[in-house]
């Protein structure tokens, strides 16, 4: 699977970015996909290449870029319970810098970016985000409802701009939700504001599941339901990105 390490012009400066894409020399649909909080590293790129595979270009920016190339901070092989204190230490004010303002600019950069590779079709995009990055998913695809076709995340806080924040969403929608992450009285009132949007969209509680499920490198990861995230994200691609 060819990959490359980028450059990406932002308002701020350069954000380095992981891009994968098929073998064939064909123009793919373009996908931005938005890390986890411990942002880019072997189990992100891992990701990258399945869904590269697939059929599309996936490119994954490194958020916190300004503050230095990723990884960012230094990550154990494996982020155990012992090894988080430590870890989130360094990740909170990385992760509390990172404001709306920025990252709607930063959306904007990457969107340019992506839909100007020579690897990527033409027609909408899509964005896909895990824990943080789900937020960041979200927030991108109400801030670009032409251009933006679906939008997945997964055990991320989706809704914590409140649910006026999805007013403008127009993307066909999958929300992945850990069982630890919030109430089934929670994903109703989240389905209600989907409903009243009037998008396509799945939203539900994956069973038996921690915050991080779909992160092998970490003691949330569940196998089973890293497998049902692929058996919802694929054939949403599918249904709405176009393929020349």
């Amino acid at each position: 699977m060819p990959t490359k390490t980028l450059q990406i012009p932002t308002a701020d400066g350069q954000a380095d970015a992981f891009a994968a894409f098929p073998v064939h020399g064909e123009r793919h649909p373009g996908v931005l996909m938005y890390a986890d909080g411990f942002g880019i590293r072997p189990v992100l790129r891992e990701m990258a290449r399945e869904l590269a595979g697939h059929g599309y270009y996936v490119l994954v920016p490194n958020l916190f870029y300004r503050h230095g190339p990723a990884p960012v901070i230094e990550l154990p092989e494996h982020i155990g319970e012992e090894a988080r204190p430590a870890v989130f230490a360094q990740l909170m004010p990385l992760i509390e810098a990172h404001t709306a303002d920025r990252v709607l600019r930063d959306a904007d950069a990457y969107l340019r970016f992506l839909t100007a590779q020579p690897e990527v079709s033409g027609g909408p995009v899509a964005v896909t985000g895990y824990c943080i990055g789900g937020l960041l998913a979200t927030r991108t695809a109400v801030a670009h409802p032409g251009q933006i076709a679906a939008l997945a995340a997964f055990h991320g806080p989706v809704g914590a701009d409140g649910p006026d924040s999805l007013s403008k969403l127009t993307a066909e929608v999958h929300f992945g939700h850990a069982e630890s992450d919030l109430t089934s009285e929670a994903l109703g009132e989240l389905n209600k504001v989907l409903d009243a949007r009037g998008v396509g969209y799945t939203s539900e509680i994956y069973p038996g599941t921690v915050h991080g499920f779909t992160m092998s490198d970490t003691d949330a990861f569940n196998p089973a339901a890293l497998q049902l995230h692929w058996d919802r994200l694929l054939p949403l691609l599918g249904r709405t990105l176009t393929r020349t």
